[in-house]
């Protein structure tokens, strides 16, 4: 059975940081490319990065350019996402995707809130 799991969300200051994980249990993410997408409330789910599976291709969505690094380390099957210069609008629920498949997280709140 597969597991994927997000960590890392919680209540952050505007310009503050943030580091979320991605994991999986029953799959092995070096196979896949992995997708980080969130979701307002009110709002739909949107792509925020992208990582192939070597980690040599990143894909940015134009809101989070220069401030978040998506990343991976396949020896310990977990992909980051390292997010800067936090800002309100970056508020949500922040989610994993094994590409093209149907496997994703149940999310991890980020709140970015003075």
């Amino acid at each position: 059975q597969v597991q994927v799991v997000e960590s890392g969300g919680g209540l952050v200051q505007p310009g503050g940081s943030l580091k979320l994980s991605c994991t999986a249990s029953g799959l092995s993410l070096a196979d896949w490319a992995i997708g980080w997408f969130r979701q307002a409330p009110g709002k739909e789910r949107e792509g925020v990065s992208c990582i192939s599976d070597r980690g040599d291709r990143t894909h940015y969505a134009d809101s989070v350019k220069g401030r978040f690094t998506i990343s991976r380390d396949n020896a310990k099957n977990t992909v980051y996402l390292q997010m800067n210069s936090l800002k309100p609008e970056d508020t949500g629920l922040y989610y994993c995707r094994v590409q093209t498949t149907p496997y994703w997280g149940q999310g991890t709140q980020v709140t970015v809130s003075s």
